[in-house]
């Protein structure tokens, strides 16, 4: 194999397929967007889920599925999503997305599980493990520190080493270590001043050496900066493709001694071996022999079953679940055009598809129904406000179908605020007012304010479950499934609440993690916040007794009894909590080690075991770049919610002795700024944010690049420095007039949002050659004439390559 062959083998060779080159085993992959369906494109390609794409199960978003805290029913939709994959011969699934949420507002956050590292990794373990079962790889995503969208291709996420361990990175650790993923995506922003497609520490030291992962590490599309550094760093895939220019310029680096031919030898070889896996996996397993029609309505019984097995029962004052007897009054345009997933690269085309007024016919209710506001906006009228008053006045109950429009969460932006559309929220309150046996079924991905939370009588959160969601939401309200899904994020009452408040996303490129570890139930614990609904929890139809808690060093036995009328499941929640001082700063109150869902029918009883490790107690050590366990008093909590502690008890953790880099507690921890030992609310966006964040930093911050000279990593926006730029930024807005002008408003404002913090570079995953970009970079330099004659010689090469 030349060299040559070699380095074309590290870029697509279209959109969403590899290179073969059979004469080393190695085959044509198809790749394709998850994570939570497949959005296999055969037309127009592109990666915000703009083109159509293929017919298939759009199941519960992770941020719905997160609520079910199931391993076992996830790894079943992850099998499911494997199946379809082989069906329509993809063999790379981009999924899951494991990145912690920071913060409400990020739009991505229905893409993602939850605020907790444990839960994260848990289940995106197990969509791993239910994927590769049917011999399609899955494709671990965002590798790291990928928590907001505004300016993701040119941010710099400013991580501490001990909160980038424990929180950002131990999701993909568990992952890798529990699952064995055969590929990974980098992430497009920098970590710590460097492009996490670049950053050798993070690929080879961190994800190769430490966690042993023996995969492909693929870019996410258009991430890659430098083809060199990438290379050189561990990175073996570039998407999308075509891209000649990435071969070239790793041959001419190889020629020039600027790059070790073994570093291009090696990323082939990954590539090789996860052709091979692919093979290997399929010869395995068979595929399934089902008809289509039979496939794929087998997979919609299964997302309808995980959307109920996730639904969240917020509240309950004796209306739920409700007798077929009652007249139901359905009001809110989403019961018939439901919020059922998000927008961006996972939006799926789904093959079935209900809602819940159909649902609720088929179950047998008598049911009037009233459109209450306008789906796009939300936004509600005199005459619509009337209607709905009049349906829930002469109704024994109303259920209002609410929550955020598709136009608030996608993809590309972040959510400006917290709250539901006004027309919403006026809505629920006049429905609630002539009807007090009002209930409220929430959609949308991630929290929202709920200033009325106090009017209704029920409020069931379904999050974006699906395309079965509205079956999955009846059987619910009908009784013949009780709610067991616990919140796997707090939800806070108000955005001034959260530890970053209005100053999230942060507008500056560089990204400073000020709150630290305080994410999350972290920081309300912390800064003692009362949230509107804490971490894991969730009300069910009937009750549930713990009992007989038995603490040993290796693990935690407690019995749960169902003492009420509804069978049932629970899920039991371990904490830990270190006693004063043990931990030094910054150190949250407790946080979650272990949980189990237990399924009970009523009067059963079950004692259930579960492990204590030294993954339960290990903290980062600074000073040692290292895990520790910290000698001390432990404080094991068994709770139904992070608020919600049932049975505790204590126990005395000795220093291990040191083997590996689990030794034990011998550093002195560094002294910190007082907030991060005792948070209080608002710290993280005072004044003195940003010098506490030095401290806790413990090195010199990475350095703002000026804007001048431009580089292939300046921004559309950075143009404006220069007044060819300025220019050119008139021609592109005239250009992309069109096109833009046959996308939906989701899309429009996506582009809208993405267009100004987009990198010229990213101009390669739209077919324009690299040299083409270079060349204009020139021009923007002041080197005009070298600079049009690179694009024309760019072109000219493109077309001949062709």
């Amino acid at each position: 194999m030349t060299l040559k062959e070699k380095a074309r083998v590290l870029a697509g060779a279209s959109h969403w397929r590899t290179h073969a080159l059979r004469a080393c085993g190695i085959e044509s992959l198809v790749l394709s967007d998850g994570p939570h369906g497949l959005r296999k494109q055969e037309g127009n390609a592109d990666h915000l889920g703009i083109a159509e794409s293929r017919q298939a199960t759009c199941f519960p978003t992770a941020s719905a599925l997160a609520c079910s805290f199931d391993p076992d029913l996830v790894r079943r939709v992850g099998a499911a999503i494997g199946e379809e994959a082989r069906r329509q011969g993809v063999d790379v699934v981009l999924g899951p997305g494991v990145n912690i949420k920071r913060h409400p507002l990020c739009g991505r956050n229905f893409e993602y599980f939850s605020e907790d590292p444990l839960i994260s990794g848990e289940l995106g373990a197990a969509m791993v493990c239910g994927i590769q079962s049917k011999g399609v790889s899955a494709c671990l995503k965002h590798l790291a520190g990928n928590s907001q969208e505004h300016a993701r291709m040119v941010s710099d996420s400013v991580i501490d080493e001990r909160t980038l361990r424990e929180l950002y990175l131990a999701p993909f650790e568990r992952v890798i270590r529990r699952s064995h993923p055969w590929s990974v995506m980098t992430a497009y922003n920098k970590l710590n001043g460097v492009y996490c497609s670049e950053h050798e520490w993070l690929l080879r030291d961190v994800l190769r050496g430490e966690w042993g992962f023996d995969g492909v590490v693929v870019s996410d599309w258009g991430a890659m900066s430098s083809s060199v550094s990438s290379v050189r760093a561990g990175l073996d895939l570039c998407m999308p493709g075509p891209r000649a220019d990435h071969a070239r310029a790793l041959v001419e680096a190889v020629n020039a001694g600027e790059l070790d031919e073994r570093h291009v030898t090696e990323a082939v070889g990954h590539i090789a071996h996860l052709s091979c896996r692919v093979d290997e996996g399929r010869r395995a397993v068979p595929a399934s022999t089902l008809p289509d029609e039979e496939l794929y309505r087998s997979h919609a019984d299964l997302a309808r079953e995980a959307a109920s097995q996730s639904a969240v029962l917020l509240k309950n004052e004796g209306v739920l679940p409700l007798e077929t007897s009652q007249s139901v009054a359905v009001i809110g345009a989403f019961a018939r055009m439901p919020r059922y997933q998000g927008s961006g690269s996972s939006r799926i085309n789904p093959k079935f598809i209900d809602n819940l007024w159909y649902r609720l016919g088929q179950r047998g209710f008598a049911a009037r129904y009233a459109d209450g506001y306008e789906p796009i906006m939300g936004e509600t009228s005199e005459r619509l406000l009337r209607d709905a008053e009049q349906a829930a006045a002469h109704a024994d109950v109303a259920v209002v179908v609410a929550g955020l429009p598709a136009r608030y969460e996608s993809e590309g932006f972040d959510r400006k605020l917290m709250t539901m559309p006004k027309g919403q929220v006026e809505l629920i309150e006049r429905v609630c007012a002539v009807n007090p046996r009002t209930v409220v079924v929430l959609q949308g991905g991630a929290p929202m304010e709920m200033p009325w939370r106090d009017k209704p009588a029920a409020i069931l959160l379904m999050y974006l479950s699906g395309c079965q969601g509205g079956g999955a939401a009846v059987d619910i309200l009908a009784g013949d499934v009780s709610p067991s899904g616990k919140l796997a994020e707090t939800w806070p009452i108000c955005l001034g609440d959260t530890a970053l408040g209005v100053t999230y996303p942060d507008m500056d490129r560089e990204v400073y993690y000020r709150e630290g570890p305080f994410v999350g139930y972290r920081y309300y614990d912390a800064a003692n916040i009362e949230p509107a609904y804490p971490f894991g929890f969730g009300m069910s139809y009937t009750s549930f007794a713990y009992r007989d808690l038995e603490l040993t060093q290796r693990c935690v036995r407690l019995t749960v009894e169902n003492t009420g009328a509804y069978r049932g499941a629970e899920v039991v929640q371990l904490y830990v909590a270190p006693a004063p001082g043990v931990v030094p700063s910054p150190c949250p109150p407790q946080h979650l080690i272990a949980f189990e869902k237990v399924v009970l029918s009523p009067g059963e009883s079950n004692r259930i075991e579960l492990a204590l490790d030294d993954e339960a107690f290990r903290v980062w050590d600074v000073q040692d770049h290292a895990w520790r366990v910290w000698p001390g008093a432990y404080e094991v909590r068994a709770a139904a919610s992070s608020r919600d502690m049932r049975l505790s008890g204590w126990i005395d953790v000795p220093a291990p002795t040191p083997q590996g880099d689990a030794g034990g507690a011998t550093s002195v921890a560094p002294a910190l700024p007082n907030m991060y030992a005792q948070p209080y609310p608002g710290c993280f966006t005072s004044l003195g944010a940003i010098a506490a964040f030095e401290g806790l930093y413990s090195s010199p911050l990475p350095v703002r690049p000026p804007v001048v000279p431009f580089t292939v990593d300046s921004t559309v926006e950075d143009m404006e420095a220069s007044w060819l730029g300025r220019r050119m930024f008139r021609i592109i807005d005239w250009v992309m007039a069109d096109p833009t002008s046959k996308m939906d408003h989701i899309q429009r404002t996506m582009m809208k949002e993405m267009a100004a913090d987009m990198p010229l570079r990213s101009l390669t995953t739209s077919g324009v050659p690299l040299g083409a970009v270079e060349g204009f970079v020139n021009m923007l330099n002041g080197r005009y004439l070298s600079g049009f004659m690179r694009i024309i010689h760019a072109l000219v090469r493109s077309i001949r390559e062709r």
